[in-house]
């Protein structure tokens, strides 16, 4: 796996093609309090691209436009968090989204365990390393270890992505899945109002 590093946004040749694993890294699970930090990226080609933010004004035009175009696939673990997050800090929506925790919750009802570990690990053999999720990711400078564990989070999810897809067709549930997905800009339009933590209850 090879990792690059990017000061505030992505340089404006680079094409990440029209699958792309994206993550992020805060400094809180808040969206209204805590910054966004880092934007992790991935076409599936064994690259990780990170975007460090050190600009508080989160300009980025060549992240926002991906994360905007509709054309562009965007694979997410926990995409109601990452979503809500970019939407916030960078003023976009983010059309396209595919979530491969929804879609293993969808299709392996057999065990409770829906992390980026466990799947990596039922689905790929690969047994992720988790020590730095609750570093500080404000720094000014990041650690290898740190641009290491960043980079996992989205150098899995194409692979983990295909798998999943197998399960959803041979269980009959893709077209739900889709559903689920094309909701989440909403779910995570509502985090960013504020405090709608179900909005389906009675």
């Amino acid at each position: 796996m090879s990792v690059v590093l990017h000061k505030n946004d992505l340089p404006d040749d680079l094409d990440l093609g029209k699958i792309v694993a994206i993550d992020t890294e805060t400094m809180g699970l808040k969206c209204h309090r805590d910054r966004l930090c880092l934007v992790q990226l991935s076409s599936g080609d064994g690259t990780a691209h990170l975007v460090q933010m050190t600009d508080s004004s989160y300009k980025a035009p060549n992240l926002k436009n991906l994360i905007s175009n509709s054309k562009v696939k965007k694979i997410f673990h926990f995409a109601r968090f990452d979503v809500a997050v970019l939407t916030y800090a960078l003023g976009v929506q983010c059309p396209n989204i595919y979530c491969t925790k929804i879609a293993s919750r969808l299709v392996r009802t057999y065990t409770d365990k829906h992390g980026l570990r466990a799947l990596c690990n039922e689905l790929l053999g690969v047994d992720l390393n988790k020590q730095q999720q609750s570093s500080d990711w404000g720094a000014a400078e990041l650690s290898s270890e740190q641009m290491n564990y960043a980079a996992n989070d989205v150098y899995y999810l194409h692979k983990i992505k295909a798998r999943l897809d197998t399960m959803l067709e041979r269980e009959g549930r893709r077209e739900i899945a889709q559903s689920c997905f094309d909701f989440i800009e909403t779910r995570a339009a509502l985090d960013v109002l504020g405090d709608y933590s179900d909005i389906f209850e009675h």
